[in-house]
């Protein structure tokens, strides 16, 4: 009965006509799916595929051995969680491991793959790690192009994996340095927040100090590019030789052999 009341008044128009009709129809249809699906709840993070809580204290075990090894202080390590899109087979044997090339500083990942189960697969697990360590700071904060003075400075224990660069942990290594960048009160000083120094120039005369095992050699050469901090340059030893070094200081260089 409902297709016959539905379809009886369309029988009566011409069909380029009925074609239309049914194509605005379909699109109205096609409209209200839409906004149904739209309206669909989102995904939320305890929907994440759920992880064993002897697998977590696997996975922060491994992180927490891998950081000491190398950081040798105190480290705090924070677990994710799995993305919620993600749909695993069933497994009965899971194991952590730390992909290759990854870091465990900061943001970073674990990876779990199945060991024993019908449908092998790898995910990454997103980890937060802090490794905390005395480092300098600047109590009242500094603005950028700013000369830094020791009274600008103080001590206190930071998050040193909170980025990348390295936390500067002397103060004869800031003070006297120019501030490339604005600092929040009690921020970390870091080595991106200095302007790079240029120690010679293309032409100077600068001091090579050159060390092999067991050895170490001093003289005098031509600078054949400029002297960058962290930067490799090249100079012109007065035999004509042409050396790669390390720009370390005011007209000087270091070259290992």
């Amino acid at each position: 009965m409902l297709s016959i009341v539905l379809l009886s008044p369309l029988a009566r128009v011409a069909p380029r006509a009925l074609a239309r009709r049914l194509a605005r129809l379909l699109g109205w249809v096609g409209l209200v799916l839409l906004c149904l699906l739209g309206t669909a709840a989102p995904a939320r993070a305890e929907d994440a595929p759920a992880l064993e809580a002897s697998l977590l204290e696997n996975v922060r075990s491994l992180a927490l051995g891998k950081v000491a090894e190398t950081a040798g202080a105190r480290v705090e390590v924070t677990l994710g969680q799995l993305d919620p899109r993600l749909r695993l087979a069933p497994c009965q044997s899971i194991e952590p491991y730390l992909p290759a090339g990854v870091r465990l500083w900061g943001k970073s990942r674990i990876g779990l793959r199945c060991k024993v189960g019908p449908t092998p697969w790898s995910v990454y697990l997103p980890i937060t790690v802090k490794v905390f360590g005395r480092a300098l700071v600047v109590p009242a904060g500094a603005i950028a192009g700013s000369v830094i003075a020791e009274t600008d400075l103080a001590e206190a224990e930071v998050d040193l994996a909170e980025e990348s660069t390295p936390a500067l942990v002397e103060a004869t290594h800031a003070v006297g340095r120019v501030l490339a960048q604005n600092l929040k009160p009690g921020q970390t000083l870091r080595q991106a927040h200095l302007k790079t120094r240029q120690w010679f120039a293309v032409g100077e005369t600068v001091r090579v100090i050159a060390a092999g095992p067991g050895f170490t050699l001093e003289g005098e050469g031509q600078a054949i590019s400029n002297g960058i901090e962290g930067q490799p340059a090249r100079v012109r030893t007065e035999s004509g030789r042409i050396l790669t070094g390390t720009p370390s200081g005011e007209r000087r260089i270091e070259v290992s052999l």
